[in-house]
């Protein structure tokens, strides 16, 4: 049941099929869609203008007259969403959203599509739809035109239809009817649908329940934990683009990071750094197949970039171009703006992503899984990428958290470059070239040592954010999962105490304390508290790290979703949805602590 939550309005779940995606809220309306892509014209934007769900636009609504209740779920391992809305009266009605997603014909068959079904479950209740999508980023409200059995609609990008056994009539003038069977809503390309909606659907149905499933049963899951790994899995399935391989970071924009904070960026972009934590996480799993078409996607990136060219994110067809600009037709999440649409990080110098390219890349030359293995051109591109790494590891950058006024030598960014170098080597002495692997190893030492160097504050007994400085930063807390030093390593035990001590707050943790071009975070940053855990498992506490563990997973909306950020005082979630970065932290803690099927069966 559907209760009063804490979770700032982000109580939602997601559908999708890897080429649209969508955002339904506990009340089944739905409040977010991009067409035909998940970074296009919003049709559904209820979640940017300040009544949310209750919004005169932007939404696919199905109010139930007298609400008292909801409950809502995920159809067993699979992204199809069931939520049953209560009337006071004793009437129920049962509503279905699916994004089809099986092979066919040989191939994946995922369209511009999204599939509802409204029937009654108990009574006769009575209902409204609304039916209200926007078009040219929220500037217009389309009322349709109507056809015999459907409703045509026009957005920026696209035309598209809803095709349905309802009343056009009841829903255009949103009269309320009395649900007394089952009605269908199919929403797609603006051509005709031969069949009838109903056994259209109940046929995609079927099909993309056993998708799913049977991608689910392939997952090599840990044994505890599973359902949070699972939902977690088919999550960042949902935040691929898979026309082109793209990771989005996730698949909103402009939720704010706290109330009011004005930290309201898109993030419907591929970022190099982030998306290798995802596919890593996703390849753990063995989800080879996504992990393949990233590798393919950052190939064609390389290929047409030089060096110096290499840009942190993308647009998920590799598009360079990513112009932020501000939209004033929406209020913003809850009536705070500003509404973002692109990204102008793009522009910014940072200089971990030579090394995260590297690292995504380097599996190609090791995991005999993958149909296409890395080559010599491959590898003459990573020599490039890792000599750009050598030459700029100490200088300053924008850094992993994007700062807009400020440039700094992080202490994470240079890790990355050293993990590349490092990588490389391996590279080379798996292909065969002494030589070269040899240098590399040279290289990467030397930057090793430099970095640890460097990094250390005495006075503060911890490695810090930045080369001579004073902040403590949650990324240096991957220095372990990078491989460069252990978590047992005296110094590092040091700055996890003082990590926990300073940037924590209960279970949750902030990525830093200082002063940015917005002032002191107020939110803590959602996969820092995974990152502390993982630490804490590698440092010998690994009771602590599972009760930790366990109490974050408590903070997950109630479908097993997380943002980007969580108010400590609340638990309330902020930022933008459903967050990647989060999704891995539940995957790759659960792996890391979970204890072995053959202590448990």
């Amino acid at each position: 049941m559907t209760e009063p939550s804490s979770h700032a309005g982000l109580n939602l779940g997601v559908i999708g099929n890897c080429q649209v995606a969508a955002l339904i809220d506990e009340h089944a309306r739905i409040v977010w869609a991009c067409l035909p892509r998940p970074d296009a014209d919003p049709v559904f934007s209820a979640l940017l203008f300040k009544e949310g769900g209750g919004s005169s636009c932007g939404v696919f609504a199905v109010d139930v007259v007298g609400l008292a209740r909801s409950e809502q779920r995920y159809v067993r391992n699979s992204a199809i969403l069931e939520t049953i809305l209560y009337d006071s009266h004793g009437g129920a009605v049962r509503i279905v959203d699916f994004c089809p997603r099986f092979h066919s014909r040989g191939r994946m068959f995922r369209p511009m599509m999204m599939i509802r079904t409204i029937e009654p479950a108990a009574g006769r209740p009575l209902v409204r739809i609304r039916l209200r999508p926007t078009s040219h980023y929220g500037k217009r409200v389309d009322s349709g035109t109507p056809a015999s059995h459907h409703l045509r609609y026009s957005a920026q990008d696209v035309s598209y239809r809803v095709t349905t056994d309802s009343s056009l009539s009841a829903l255009q003038e949103e009269r309320p009817i009395v649900l007394e069977q089952r009605l269908t809503f199919v929403l797609g390309p603006d051509e005709t649908i031969d069949e009838a909606p109903a056994a259209l659907a109940d046929r995609f149905l079927t099909s993309t329940r056993d998708y799913w499933q049977n991608w689910v049963r392939a997952l090599a899951i840990p044994a505890e934990w599973q359902g949070a790994v699972i939902r977690a899995a088919i999550t960042l399935k949902l935040c691929t683009y898979e026309d082109t391989g793209a990771v989005l970071a996730a698949l909103t924009t402009s939720i704010p990071e706290a109330a009011g904070s004005g930290r309201n960026w898109d993030y419907r972009f591929c970022w190099l750094r982030d998306s290798y934590f995802v596919i890593q996480a996703l390849n753990r799993l063995g989800a080879t197949q996504t992990m393949e078409a990233y590798l393919h996607f950052i190939d064609h990136i390389i290929a047409r970039s030089s060096v110096g060219d290499l840009q942190p994110l993308y647009g998920i067809s590799g598009n360079p171009d990513t112009p932020e600009i501000i939209s004033t037709a929406f209020d913003g999440f809850q009536g705070m703006g500003p509404v973002r649409f692109g990204n102008q990080a793009a522009s910014q110098t940072q200089h971990d992503v030579y090394g995260s390219v590297i690292l995504a890349t380097a599996h190609l030359f090791f995991d005999e899984r993958l149909v296409r293995a890395g080559d010599q051109t491959l590898l003459a591109h990573l020599h490039n990428l890792g000599s750009r790494a050598a030459a700029v590891y100490e200088l300053p950058c924008s850094g992993p958290w994007e700062l807009r006024g400020q440039q700094r030598p992080h202490t994470f960014s240079a890790a990355i470059s050293w993990a590349g170098c490092d990588r490389l080597a391996r590279i080379c002495s798996q292909v065969g070239n002494k030589e070269a692997a040899g240098s590399w190893r040279v290289t990467a030492e030397e930057m090793r040592a430099r970095i640890l160097a460097r990094a250390w504050n005495s006075h503060r007994n911890a490695f810090t954010g930045s080369f001579g400085g004073n902040g403590l930063d949650a990324s240096v807390l991957l220095l372990p999962e990078l491989g460069m030093l252990p978590a047992t390593h005296p110094r590092f035990q040091a700055t996890l105490e003082r990590i926990g001590a300073e940037l924590g707050d209960g279970v949750h943790l902030f990525r830093y304390r200082e002063e940015d071009d917005f002032g002191v975070p107020k939110n803590a940053f959602t996969v820092c508290g995974f990152w502390y855990v993982n630490a804490l498992a590698a440092a010998g506490r690994a009771e602590e790290a599972r009760e930790r563990f366990s109490h974050l997973l408590e903070l997950c909306n109630p479908l097993g979703l997380l943002s980007e950020d969580i108010d400590p005082a609340t638990g309330a979630l902020w930022g933008n949805f459903p967050q990647t970065y989060s999704m891995v932290g539940i995957i790759n803690s659960a792996l890391r602590l979970s204890r072995p099927w053959d202590a448990l069966v």
